[in-house]
């Protein structure tokens, strides 16, 4: 029997407009799962870049005198 070959796939690879980002959050939110709904916003956090959504949350990526995204709760 032939070994079928794979290639690692990452969401956050075809995320890349806004209306991409929408419906993946949208069908995550559908769903319902906790754990796939935070799935999903981690691949939306990689594909936006964490730098860009801290300075636009106006939250410190790092530790530091301003809340840090990373402590954020959900």
């Amino acid at each position: 029997m032939r070994k079928v070959r794979t290639r690692p796939w990452d969401a956050a690879d075809y995320l890349k407009t806004d209306a991409d980002i929408d419906a993946y959050l949208e069908a995550a939110l559908e769903d319902g799962d906790p754990q796939l709904i935070t799935a999903a916003l981690g691949d939306i956090a990689k594909a936006r870049g964490m730098t860009k959504i801290a300075t636009s949350s106006h939250l410190d990526r790092f530790p530091g005198k301003r809340p840090a995204i990373f402590r954020a709760r959900i």
